[in-house]
């Protein structure tokens, strides 16, 4: 992998993991316009491990909080709010991991063509703008019950079909039951942690299963600018939030989709 591929791979993987854009539809395209190879599973890893880095940081003391509110509610059977929802995400992550583990190979086989990226795409850019204009965007994190958690769960194993954007489903989803842009965001980002995590365990098993060559010096690099990218596009786009809303990325998912449309056919 030259330079130049592995900088825009990094960053893109950094910047779309959490934009409600679709880390996908971006990743297929400098293969496509540009005639790229395949950056290979060993570096698909280390980026996931930089967005991973990025987003526990970004959200270190609401993790922290969590994890150790969680670890009393077990052991020394103490419910308090951080424990509840490090349960909440614990069962808003099920139905993704359930779904993947099922249905990986049907996925993999019908899912991944540019055609169905750009109708995702499109759909889904559609209904997050109709999540942003109708939902009440009232309701606080702390208010969410498991029924709510789990409905939110269940939009993120969309996810798994190309296009349609973890980050923005989420959100989507979360728009939809009444929660605020912010801890609809919140909530998002917390979730992708585990998932994340599982998805980079997995490959990482595979990895080494298959005894893929590992190029370092990449992965390292790779680790790096997702970190960094990531991590300045939570912040950024946490702060910004409230003031743009969701219509500039509907209107960017409608434009790109239109673009992968025309190209596919």
């Amino acid at each position: 992998m030259d330079w130049l591929q592995l900088v825009v791979l990094s960053i893109i993987q950094g910047i779309t993991e959490f934009l409600p854009v679709s880390s996908s539809a971006h990743l297929i395209l400098p293969s496509q316009l540009l005639g790229w190879d395949d950056q290979g599973q060993a570096f698909d890893v280390a980026v996931h491990i930089g967005t991973l880095l990025a987003v526990v940081y970004a959200f270190r003391h609401e993790v922290r909080a969590v994890v150790s509110g969680w670890t009393r509610s077990v052991v020394r059977r103490e419910p308090n709010a951080e424990a509840r929802l490090g349960w909440l995400i614990i069962l808003a992550t099920i139905p993704a991991c359930i779904v993947g583990l099922v249905f990986e190979h049907q996925i993999e086989q019908y899912t991944r063509s540019m055609l169905v990226i750009a109708c995702t795409t499109i759909l889904f850019g559609v209904v997050l703008w109709y999540a942003d204009e109708k939902g009440r965007r009232i309701l606080p994190m702390e208010s969410m019950t498991w029924r709510q958690g789990l409905l939110i769960g269940l939009a993120q194993a969309l996810a798994l079909i190309p296009g349609t954007s973890r980050s923005g489903i989420t959100m989507t989803a979360a728009l939809l039951l009444g929660f605020n842009r912010q801890d609809a965001a919140r909530f998002s980002f917390l979730l992708s942690i585990p998932l994340i995590l599982a998805a980079g365990g997995l490959k990482t098993i595979d990895l080494i299963a298959t005894g893929a060559d590992a190029h370092w010096s990449d992965m390292l690099w790779g680790i790096v600018l997702s970190f960094v990218s990531a991590f300045l596009c939570i912040k950024l786009f946490l702060s910004a939030l409230d003031k743009i809303g969701m219509l500039p990325f509907v209107i960017y998912r409608l434009l790109l989709g239109a673009f992968l449309l025309f190209v596919a056919l």
